[in-house]
């Protein structure tokens, strides 16, 4: 078996697209093969995103119900408060 860096420039003859990211320091591009979204292995080419179905939904503090349930919660404690007020 050959090393990762001799097997990819064994086939440099072939027309391929390279990774269209750039160094911060020198800015030279990277010159590794892209995938499909035009990055490179090391650049996010292998990222295909999440698997969870429910991704959106990370800690449930913005979904619908709980704002609506904090809105009454909110309510409630407000008429309390003005209760307690006029009882006082």
């Amino acid at each position: 078996m050959t090393k990762t860096s001799e097997r990819l420039h064994a086939n440099h003859y072939y027309p391929h697209k390279t990774c269209g990211a750039y160094a911060r320091q020198t800015g030279q591009p990277c010159k590794a093969w892209a995938m499909k979204n035009g990055r490179c292995r090391l650049h996010g080419g292998k990222s295909t995103g999440a698997k969870n179905p429910h991704k959106p939904i990370i800690h449930g503090r913005r979904t619908k119900e709980t704002i609506a349930q904090r809105k009454a919660e909110r309510q409630l404690l407000k008429a309390s408060m003005e209760l307690i007020d006029a009882i006082i």
